[in-house]
């Protein structure tokens, strides 16, 4: 068997194979004696039929099986010759066959590119500050008194006045026509929260138990139903209750209703490292993201259309189940215009992702036994799950696969932070793209990076949930 390889670029080889001709004709043979066996031809009992007649009814065929079993056989043999590794399905396209002679055939794939050198000292970082100030702990406890409110209703009877929950129901015209689908009973609305058209939201201002009133507004241009975007409606509005929060005090009490703790010093202390937490976190994910964006740039390395398709479709599936969980639903067209930035993104990232695997490759950066151990510690923490558990979900080879490159992926940012120049305060802001309404969370690193902490309230709220006291 001859090889020959050509580069046709960066990330782009070809093989050219010649199977010599016995090897042919011994798989040609093969491929007859198998039919032979087989075959129901008329007239001849069942193994009989002569070679020449199952040449003439089958032998397109067959040779069609004889080259997909030449390439089956000897492209794995020389892939492996050349110490070449394929990141997708080779293209196989074949030359002449004949039975008689040697086959050849060209076999097109991708490939990572070679990195010989990465330029990422020096490169200069912004890191947002990481220290919880008084004034955040006490946001975040306003928030739990907030959350942890009773609804009643106003004495002496009052109008509707911000902050107050109405309880309303309605029915939507839209361009002068009944929206049935629209319509709904009895639901619950903050006022001056944002949850409503700030028409609908100024109008019930004021208004009182039973009264009835009509709301002009145009629907908002990223209505989920495209046909519904810009058009003029009404509401038709009954409020059926008016209730105020009553905040509980700050206090020890609260703090005991609220969770483990028994003194609202224990509450405050639990808010304020849940905060530090949660800072350190996101300035650590903010910093990652100027790595992975500076790195690209200053190493226009080429990358492998097929890894950007995979990564756009992970990131598209991403954009999908965010905007679901917002309660919109994008179309295909609202794809269809974000998908320019989406690629972009995606090409960053997997660039980022080759340059930082050639860092650690050049750096012998390795993940032992104690690295791992200390992973999934963290996550155990961070889920609030058992480490044994944890370790047990983790022993599926893929998924242990995916926490080995995210530690691996940490320890080379550690590395690129280290040589960099690094000032306190926030990053400049990019440059904004169109993209139209479906929008992604923040950019992460090439894998995932530096791993998210938590909101303190929220996770502190999880303790003992978030229904309100009636």
């Amino acid at each position: 068997m001859q090889v020959q390889v050509a580069r046709i670029s960066p990330v782009l080889m070809e093989l050219a194979v010649e199977v010599p001709a016995p090897e042919v004709q011994a798989e040609v043979e093969k491929a007859y004696s198998t039919l032979q066996r087989k075959a129901h031809v008329k007239g001849f009992r069942p193994g009989k039929a002569p070679r020449q007649v199952l040449a003439r009814l089958y032998g397109p065929q067959v040779a069609s099986d004889v080259m997909n079993a030449l390439v089956q056989v000897t492209l794995p043999k020389a892939l492996t010759e050349q110490k070449v590794s394929p990141i997708n399905q080779p293209q196989v396209e074949a030359g002449k066959f004949d039975q008689a002679a040697a086959f050849s055939y060209k076999a097109r794939f991708e490939v990572q590119p070679d990195i010989e050198s990465v330029d990422y000292e020096g490169l200069e970082l912004a890191r947002p500050p990481t220290v919880a100030d008084e004034k955040m702990v006490e946001e975040q406890l306003e928030l739990l008194r907030k959350q942890h409110a009773r609804l009643e209703a106003p004495e002496p009877a009052r109008p509707a006045q911000k902050g107050d929950v109405v309880t309303i129901d309605f029915t939507l015209d839209v361009a002068g026509a009944p929206l049935k689908e629209a319509g709904s009973e009895a639901v619950q609305l903050e006022i001056g929260s944002g949850q409503v058209l700030p028409e609908l939201d100024a109008a019930l201002t004021g208004k009182n138990v039973d009264d009835a009133f009509d709301v002009e507004a145009k629907l908002p241009d990223t209505n989920p139903r495209e046909e519904l975007r810009g058009k003029p409606s009404t509401f038709h509005v009954k409020i059926k209750d008016v209730k105020q929060r009553v905040l509980p005090a700050l206090d020890d009490e609260l703090a005991k209703d609220i969770g483990n703790f028994q003194t609202l010093v224990e509450l405050r202390a639990d808010v304020h490292t849940r905060l530090q937490k949660m800072m350190k976190d996101q300035s650590d994910t903010t910093v990652a993201e100027q790595i992975v964006d500076k790195l690209s740039e200053k190493n226009p390395i080429d990358v492998p259309p097929s890894l950007v398709e995979q990564q756009c479709k992970m990131m598209e599936m991403e954009l999908l189940q965010n905007a679901r969980r917002m309660g919109q639903r994008p179309t295909a067209e609202d794809f269809h215009k974000v998908h320019g930035q989406v690629h972009a993104d995606a090409e960053k990232k997997v660039r980022a992702g080759l340059l930082m695997a050639a860092i650690a490759r050049k750096q012998g950066i390795m993940v032992d036994d104690a690295d791992i151990q200390k992973g999934l510690e963290e996550l155990a923490v961070e889920t609030g799950k058992n480490v044994a558990k944890v370790r047990a979900e983790y022993n599926d080879p893929q998924r242990r696969q995916i926490l080995i490159g995210m530690i691996l992926e940490d320890k080379v940012l550690d590395i690129i932070e280290g040589k960099a120049t690094i000032r306190e305060g926030h990053p400049e802001p990019k440059a904004k793209a169109d993209t139209a309404e479906v929008k992604t969370d923040s950019q992460e690193p090439a894998s995932k990076a530096k791993k998210k902490g938590k909101g303190p309230a929220k996770d502190t709220e999880s303790e003992s949930g978030s229904e309100e006291r009636r």
